[in-house]
Order: C-alpha cells, then structure tokens, then sequence
C-alpha cells in the first residue's frame, strides 16, 4: 500500500497513454512539477513519479508500482507533492521500502515526520576539510587501502567474488564499535540478502542501531532508481538534525545506474556508450553528492560496485570511481586461489594513503608492501618458465615474503564462520602494521606459508607455526615450488 497523507487541494487528470512503466497523462490546468508523485488505479495504489513536462497539458512519468490494470482514460490525482519518506528517532531498527512503509511485519510507524526524497547536497560552506581514517577491522584494507570518515568507499567486482559477503563482515565490525547510525540501502539485489542481513543483525544485537531500505531486483525501475534518494534523505536526518556519524551501506550502486538506464530506455532517450544512458553522470552526481563529512557530522558510505564482465573500463564503474575516496577491488584470481577476501592489492587503492594522514610508519610499511607484492607479480612468469631455483639468493627471498604477506592478509570472517568452520576474527591496526613488518624482516621465514593463510593476528602463525616447523619445511619449499608453476599453468 501506497503512504496516503491528508489531501491539501487535489488536481486531477486522465491517463492518455501506458507503455510498460511509462504513463503519460493529460491535465486541463496546473500541470504538476518534475518529480510531483501521481496517484491513479484501484484505491490510488499506483503511484507515478513525474519526469518530464511534455507541453502545457501533458506530463510523462514513471509509475514506482506495478501497472496492471492501467488503462486510458482511468483518472488520475495529486497533492502536488514529492516522494516522501519518513524521518526521526521511531525509524530506528526498522525495515522500509521505497514509499516508506514499514516491511518487518511489525507495528505501523507513529510520531514521525515526512521528508522529500529530493534534497540538494550540502553546500561547501558547510563541508568539513578534516581528514580522519576510518578503521574495519579488516587486516588488508586498514593497512593498504584506509577508508576516510566522511568518504565514499567503493567495493569492485564481478559476480560471486565477495562483495555482499566484505560489506557484510563490514557491517559486523563497524556497527558494535559505532556509536553512530547504520542505514543498509540495498539496491536491486536478492530477497534473500535483505532477510539474511536482518535476522543476522537482530542476532547479533546491533538492529537498534540499523535502519534498513530495501528496492529489491523483482521491483519496477522507477523504484529501484529512486531508493537510494530515499535511504540518503532518513541517513541525512541523522547527520543534520541530531548531529550523529552515519554509515550508509549500499548495495549495489550499478543497480541504481541500471535502474536508470531502463528508465532512460523506456523515456525514449537515446542511449550513450554501451546502451548506458547520456544523463548517467548526472544522475550518480545527484546521489554521491549528497554523501558528505559536514561540520555536523559525517556520513561514511561503503559501496558495492557490480562490474559487469569483470571489465574496469565499463561506463559504469569508470564514473563511479571518479566520485570515491579509496577504490577495493576484487579478483577473481584471488578468489579462485582461496585468499578471502580477494582484494588486488595493487588495483585497489586510497587517497588516505598518504604519510600526512596515516603517519610515516604506516606509510612506508604500506609502500614497502605494495613493492614486494609488484616484484613477486614480475618475477611470477620466470618462476612458471624456469623454477624458482634460477631465481637470485635474493629474488627467492623476496618471493618468499611476498606470499607470506598474501596468506597473512588473509583475514576468517565473522559473516563466513557457519561455512568455513573457521572463528571469525577483527585484527586491530598496529597488530597487522606489526605482523607486516615482522614478515617482511624474514622474522617468519623458516616457518610454512599455511602458518600464516587465515589468522588474525602475527602470534597465531608463531603457534601454528612452532609445533611443525620441522618436519613442514621441506614440505613448504616443495609446495612453493609446485604452487608457482601451477600460477602459470592456470593462466
């Protein structure tokens, strides 16, 4: 059911045309404005968002709810009003859809206030030009790529290498230490994610602390585009009316540019680069713009980003990276080789790297890392045509580091311990600056590679290591070996 609010002075009009989720429809006097929500059909349960004037009588919009039914002629009527959502403290720990009607099967909302989901971004005047490093508790990403407070973080990737499970485990970290709000956007993805994510928070006691918003893959388009507006507009009431740090989760942002490539392609507009539409940059500006660190507070988004083909150049996720402060992006090399999370370490990067904002220390250690972890990717095709015996003193030593450093920036994940068997671990910052260093000073170097896949913190490769360092180290060399030809065979 469509949220119905009190009628101020109703204006009426007829349907003169249904084509799929594109209504056009004609009235006599006061035409209503871009984005007015139309309401028409049985009981008004469809809803219309207006897009486009198309002279002084007629508008064309597209309907947010299914159109069985429509026909021409069918009445239509308007208060002249926006897509509302609501606002306050009541919110919390609850589940919406787009028109902001509760989905958890629980009691109706009471005591709230409504908001447009149309708001313009916050004006610089007010932005905040600190620079704060937000900590996941995710050993590769704290060391290699830092997140910012108040930034725009964005997790690349195809289908089925980890981006719902890494902003699930996100969520699972963050949400117990922040004091703040969490508001989960899901953007045309599974049914079955959403109930999971709620019935795992309320498990883990963290709901209270959630809202959720949900325009799911079996909803029209004129929804799916217009959920994240809304999840943006409750986010921003917490940011600017209580002063309070957000964290807003969306999954996944190619479905809001999808979104609107079908509605583009349904309005009969021209289609721009691979079929996307020509008013994609706009569009994505609109939302990403409002995601801001302001003198009241910040709103800290962490992004899913499909990438179609596993193709980085794709118009999508090109214009997505230009609005981000620190880009994650998985492999599925990674993935197939079993290091979860399977982030390129060296694709991904952050714009808090610097030594400025995470001091000398991290930084040179991050820098020392990124080096090794390129030579081993150059020495990888000699390794595969001539063995790592050909290789210098020097060379094998740095091979040696270098996948001892992958393994230890492998990381069991609380989201992942029903399948895996393995106990999930959060990794503080100087622990995993500190097992970094202590790897890459072949503090570790006569101990096996396992002792390092998949532990939290340095000491757990000591105990796994120390009991079978003996009979495993012939064992290890052999495997090394082995492994590395069977990376260039697999290619």
């Amino acid at each position: 059911m469509i949220s119905k609010h009190k009628p101020d002075s109703l204006t009426y009009g007829k349907i003169i045309s249904v084509r799929g989720s594109v209504v056009d429809v004609w009235f006599e006097n006061n035409l209503p404005s871009i984005y007015t929500l139309l309401h028409t059909g049985e009981d008004n349960q469809i809803a219309i968002e207006v897009l486009t004037q198309l002279d002084v009588h007629r508008v064309r919009g597209i309907a947010l709810t299914p159109t069985q039914g429509l026909a021409r002629g069918m009445a239509v009527e308007t208060e002249g009003k926006e897509l509302k959502v609501p606002v306050g403290k009541a919110i919390m720990g609850r589940m919406f859809d787009v028109f902001g009607n509760t989905i958890d099967h629980k009691q109706p909302l009471s005591g709230v206030d409504w908001r447009n989901i149309h708001q313009p971004p916050p004006p610089l005047a007010k932005r905040s030009t600190k620079s704060e490093i937000f900590l996941t508790g995710i050993k590769a990403i704290d060391v290699l790529i830092p997140l910012e407070r108040g930034g725009k973080a964005g997790l690349f990737g195809g289908a089925g290498v980890g981006k719902t499970v890494l902003l699930t485990e996100m969520i699972h970290n963050v949400v117990g230490h922040n004091q703040g709000v969490s508001m989960f956007c899901g953007i045309g993805e599974r049914c079955r994610e959403g109930h999971e994510l709620y019935h795992d928070m309320q498990e883990a006691g963290v709901l209270k602390n959630m809202v959720m918003m949900f325009g799911q893959m079996n909803e029209p388009p004129g929804a799916r585009f217009r959920v994240g507006h809304a999840a943006l507009t409750m986010a921003e009431y917490f940011r600017d009316d209580e002063h309070r740090d957000v964290l807003l989760l969306i999954d996944n942002i190619f479905r809001f540019i999808q979104a609107g490539m079908e509605v583009s392609g349904l309005m009969g507009q021209m289609p721009s680069r691979l079929g996307y539409q020509p008013t994609m940059g706009t569009e994505l500006s609109k939302l990403e713009e409002r995601i801001a660190n302001t003198d009241a507070g910040a709103i800290t988004s962490i992004q899913a980003v499909y990438v179609p083909a596993d193709d980085l150049t794709d118009p999508a996720a090109v214009h997505t990276f230009s609005h981000l402060s620190a880009s994650i992006v998985l492999s599925r090399k990674k993935s197939s080789e079993g290091l979860y999370p399977a982030i390129d370490l060296l694709q991904s990067n952050s714009k808090m790297a610097a030594a400025v904002i995470i001091g000398e220390r991290h930084y040179n250690l991050a820098q020392e890392i990124r080096h090794t972890l390129a030579q081993y990717e150059d020495l990888k095709d000699i390794i595969a045509m001539l063995g790592l015996e050909q290789l210098s003193a020097e060379d094998r030593n740095l091979v040696n580091r270098a996948r001892r450093l992958e393994r230890f920036l492998t990381q069991p994940f609380f989201s992942t311990e029903q399948f895996s068997g393995i106990k999930g671990k959060e990794v503080d910052l100087n622990d995993a600056l500190d097992g970094c260093e202590r790897i890459l000073a072949d503090e570790f170097k006569d101990f096996p590679e396992s002792a390092f896949y998949m532990i939290g913190t340095i000491d757990e490769a000591r105990k796994k290591g120390n009991s079978n360092v003996k009979k495993d180290k012939p064992d290890a060399e052999t495997k090394e070996k082995t492994a590395m030809k069977t990376d260039k065979q697999s290619k």
